[in-house]
């Protein structure tokens, strides 16, 4: 399957010091995103890396610019983000099919990790994936309190003990 926002580096463009490379999503690239990640749009996708050679194999950080739309949770309202994301990506040659099965001990420090096949490196669905991960998981409007409250939803607070507490001290304040 192509990735809806495709940028294929070639690997010999790599050189022994450091390669800039800046991407940005056409409006149908945008809108596939848009489709793939259930957003209502993306206004704005571009990227900028820094790529390095190392002894495993390459080493990418840069920065994520994004302007989305995405639907509230609870009442469906858009909202508007602006995402401003640094990322450090550590691209690998996929495993074989021995070494996919040995454990890796991951450190605090370690990179994100992106398995690539031939002699390019996908820019643009290493974006896309950075993008997905920025996006708030529970996007929430700021109406969603009343429109839950209304369909009788508690909040967490009144969930809780301390909730259940309270209604105890309401209830015995008012004898």
């Amino acid at each position: 399957m192509t990735p809806e926002f495709s940028r294929a580096h070639r690997l010999d463009q790599i050189g022994t010091g450091e390669s800039n490379v800046a991407i940005e999503a056409t409006p149908e690239e945008r809108n596939a995103i848009a489709r793939r990640f259930d957003l209502v749009a993306v206004d704005r996708l571009a990227a900028r890396f820094v790529l390095r050679r190392d002894a495993a194999g390459v080493r990418a950080a840069g920065h994520l610019s994004a302007a989305v739309t995405q639907s509230c949770g609870v009442t469906g309202e858009p909202l508007p983000a602006k995402i401003e994301e640094d990322f450090a990506i550590r691209f690998l040659p996929e495993p074989t099919e021995d070494e996919s099965h040995d454990e890796i001990e991951l450190a605090e420090e370690d990179l994100d990790t992106v398995f690539y096949t031939g002699s390019a490196l996908d820019l643009g669905e290493a974006a896309a994936e950075t993008l997905a991960l920025a996006l708030d998981p529970f996007p929430r409007s700021p109406n969603a309190a009343a429109a839950l409250k209304q369909a009788g939803v508690i909040s967490e607070e009144e969930a809780g003990p301390f909730g259940a507490l309270a209604g105890l001290k309401d209830k015995l304040g008012k004898k």
